[in-house]
């Protein structure tokens, strides 16, 4: 099976040696997606909806430059300094995805890159 990098000036660069997301067959694996500004670099923080729709949108991006949509996605993965985030991230969450319900876990860690407050990933089936 072929692996080809996905990319789009639509989301953040890639703030390590990785890709933004990777195709391989019909699967699309996005890397994940922190909530930076693409035009000027810039990690939001303090309104942890806002982060979440920014992450979100970015997921989305990476995937549509892989050649999927929304209703694709298969499985998110989430990643939060605060648990207690988690309600605000789920209404974010639930009215980003419009119905659609990707499976998803959602933990809580001690550091994200960037000092951000959340990470998001996803995998969608072309």
């Amino acid at each position: 099976m072929k692996i080809k990098p996905v990319s789009t000036n639509k989301a953040p660069e890639a703030v390590g040696p990785y890709s933004q997301g990777i195709k391989t067959g019909s699967l699309i694996f996005t890397s994940g997606q922190l909530p930076i500004v693409p035009e000027t670099g810039k990690l939001i923080k303090g309104d942890i909806k806002k982060e979440t729709r920014l992450c979100l949108e970015h997921v989305l991006t990476v995937v549509e430059a892989g050649g999927a949509t929304l209703e694709d996605i298969v499985k998110v993965n989430i990643y939060i300094k605060d648990m207690g985030d988690f309600p605000l991230i789920n209404e974010e969450y639930e009215a980003f995805f419009k119905g659609h319900k990707p499976a998803r876990s959602c933990v809580q860690v001690a550091k994200l890159p960037r000092d951000g407050n959340i990470e998001i990933e996803a995998i969608a089936v072309l």
